[in-house]
């Protein structure tokens, strides 16, 4: 740990030469939260409907393992390509690993909700939402876990670019960073904009209208013309070689 100079750019632009100590430790937090979303299930099957039935909690397990799977890339490749394991690298990975494994269970819960009500119960959730109040709550703890999540890869990446001299990258690297950074800016984007949508209903109390948050992630298929923009705007703002 420690303020480790960075290794100098090696074949394929990737710098992390050897897994660190830090990264080796994100790697494992995650697999062990995969695990907490497998061993979550009440208990074994022993006949046919009850495996029927443990079956039917695959999408929402499906839904929260590709959750997990996202955000964990996203850090293996900040990881591979500026191998930093500096004091606030560490600082911001831990941070990143605290919250994965504080909404873990949570959002299996949340996606095991929103599949029985895409399915009108067909898939079971083990969570009651009885009240307009409560399905606003849900909505709102998936809001937070995802802004909260975006915002430390964000701020991973931009550390990255802070010290890009020190970093020695080149020009299509800067480049290509910054279209990273706009990527992952969208993540806290529309996280913040679903919050606004529940604020705003529920001060007009209509809390029943929650769920409407949900078209704000749709943004998200706007990635590309982030990344586009700003890759755009870094080439004219970078001198040419």
């Amino acid at each position: 740990m420690g303020n480790q100079a960075p290794v100098p750019a090696t074949r394929g632009h990737h710098r992390g030469r050897e897994v660190t100590r830090i990264e080796a430790f994100v790697d494992a937090a995650f697999a062990f939260a995969v695990t907490l979303l497998v061993i979550s299930f009440d208990a074994i099957p022993d006949s046919v409907p009850a495996l029927v039935d443990a079956l039917k909690g695959v999408p929402a397990f499906a839904a929260s393992f590709a959750l997990l799977a996202m955000f964990w890339w996203a850090h293996a490749s900040w990881s591979r390509h500026y191998g930093l394991d500096d004091c606030r690298s560490v600082l911001l990975s831990l941070v990143l690993v605290f919250l994965v494994l504080v909404y873990v269970y949570p959002l299996r819960i949340i996606f095991s909700s929103f599949f029985e009500f895409v399915t009108r119960g067909w898939i079971p959730s083990s969570l009651q939402v009885r009240t307009p109040a409560e399905l606003r709550t849900l909505f709102l703890a998936y809001a937070v876990a995802w802004t909260t999540l975006g915002l430390v890869v964000v701020a991973l990446y931009r550390h990255a670019w802070r010290l890009r001299d020190a970093l020695e990258l080149t020009r299509d690297e800067r480049i290509a960073l910054r279209g990273m950074i706009a990527a992952h800016w969208m993540i806290p984007a529309t996280g913040v904009l679903a919050m606004a949508w529940i604020a705003i209903v529920s001060l007009a109390g209509l809390a029943a209208l929650s769920p409407f948050s949900g078209f704000a992630y749709g943004l998200m298929g706007f990635t590309g013309l982030a990344v586009s923009l700003a890759e755009r705007r870094a080439a004219a703002a970078l001198p040419a070689p």
